[in-house]
Formats: structure tokens, sequence, C-alpha cells
């Protein structure tokens, strides 16, 4: 009973979300007019609208085109961070969880230390740089820093530590070389942790607001989770609509890798 409450308790925003996104403009105005207008009264909270309506997201999908061209943007933006990702991150935790080398714990707690420093202490330096590469208010400016990011490293760095020794040994036996042990034993056995890294990148990258808000200054480049600042409140039911949208492919990847997530959250908790 417990938990189910507060399960009821942590979605409850989420229906009133996806109630508000069904609901017409008098409607809206009768429940949350007090809010939004200050039109006086009580606030309602309706969990089925009365007259259900598509209206807020056949606006948004067919009459904003700066919907589409954000959205684009988050798309271009994260699956380019996550192929980067793929290419730099791997082989790097790789060569942290299986090679022995002088330095190598200096190093994993160096990395410790940047994944837990907060964007506001690393702004200033990482502004810096991108404007002496040039590439301030393009995408790159956001997709370099994301590709770099320490968090992938960390996390599946702990999965390829935990393959034995003799599994990789038997396979150098056989003629093996670095890169196919790499490919067909690090890979397929460290794979919930490349998931569960790509999972919580993809909605890291997916939900930014601080970075794009500092690297980009020009409003066609900016990703989707800057739209909801252009909405006022005479347009709450395409902000509701778009909110559910932005939500959505978050929701569905936490959902279809939930298990690999509950296996990188374990094994980023061992200690070595």
């Amino acid at each position: 009973m417990g938990v189910t409450l507060f399960v009821l308790i942590l979605i409850f925003p989420i229906l009133l979300l996806a109630a508000g996104s069904l609901m017409g403009p008098a409607e809206l105005k009768e429940s949350y007019g007090s809010v939004l207008y200050g039109s006086g009264g009580e606030l309602q909270w309706k969990l089925f609208p009365l007259y259900p309506t598509l209206k807020a997201y056949l606006q948004l999908l067919l009459d904003s085109p700066d919907f589409f061209v954000m959205f684009w943007n988050s798309c271009r933006q994260t699956f380019t961070v996550l192929a980067g990702q793929l290419c730099v991150g791997l082989p790097a935790a790789w060569a942290l969880g299986r090679y022995r080398f002088k330095g190598r714990k200096l190093v994993l707690y160096l990395y410790m230390i940047l994944m837990i420093l907060p964007f506001q202490v690393t702004m200033v330096s990482g502004y810096t740089v991108l404007s002496f590469l040039k590439i301030l208010d393009t995408h790159w400016a956001v997709i370099l820093p994301g590709i770099f990011s320490t968090f992938p490293v960390f996390l599946v760095t702990k999965f390829f530590q935990q393959i034995p020794d003799s599994l990789l040994e038997a396979a150098k036996v056989d003629g093996a070389g670095t890169w196919e042990v790499f490919f067909r034993i690090g890979l397929p056995l460290g794979m919930p942790g490349v998931v569960s890294s790509l999972i919580l990148n993809f909605m890291e990258c997916w939900n930014a607001i601080e970075a794009p808000m500092t690297f980009l200054k020009t409003k066609s480049l900016l990703p989707v989770s800057l739209y909801l600042s252009n909405i006022t409140a005479n347009d709450v039911a395409t902000a509701f609509a778009a909110s559910i949208l932005i939500m959505a492919p978050s929701v569905f990847l936490f959902a279809c890798g939930q298990d690999y997530l509950e296996q990188g959250i374990l094994a980023s908790g061992l200690k070595e």
C-alpha cells in the first residue's frame, strides 16, 4: 500500500500534464485560470478532461515549425554525442578497466572528480576553450563537451573490470588480437553497461538546458528542451502537449532499458 501511494504521488504531475494536454481553452481556464491568468477562484485538479480534444497536439505538430526545428536539433545533437561517446568512451573504458599501468588509479579518481563537478564550475573554462576553437554558437559547442563526458567511461569501466582474465587469456591463446578481443569479448560482456550508459546520457543530452543556453545564441540552433520557454500562458495547452512529446522518448528508452539500468547502477557501486 505504501509503495503504491508513493508511486501515485510520483506520477501525479505526469497525469495532470497528460490531462491538461487534452483539454480545450475553456476547460483549461476553468481548471487552472486562478494560477495562469490570475482570475481568482479555486484551482481544480482534473485527471480526466470533460471534453477531451487533440487540438493542442494538432496545433503543435501542424502549425508550429519552430517545434520541428528544435526537435531536429535535439536529435542531431543527442545522437551525435552518443555516437562520439561510443567511439571515444568505450576504448578509454576498456583501457582503464583491463590494462594495469602507472597512474591508472589516479586517472580513475580524476574521472570521478570531473564527473561530480556541476556545469557551473566548468562553464567559464568550457566557454573559453570553445571560443578559442571558434565553435561557439554552433552545434559542436554542445556536441564536443558531451562526447568527452567522463560518466560513460566511469560506468562502463566497472563492467570491463568484471570480465575474467582467464577468458581474455584464452582468446589471446587462440590467436585473437587486441581489437578482436575488445569487439568479440569485451563489448558483448559489457553490453549492459554500454546500454545503460547510452540511456542515461541520452536523457542528459535530450534534457540539456544550461549548456545550450550558454553556448548557443542563434534561435535556429536551440534544442527542443528550450522550446517551452517561448510559450506564453495563452498557449498553455500547447505547452502541456509539447511537454508530453518532449518527455516521451526518454520515458520510452527508460522503460525498454530498465533492466540494463539496474545492472549499471549495481556495477557502478562495486569497489574495485
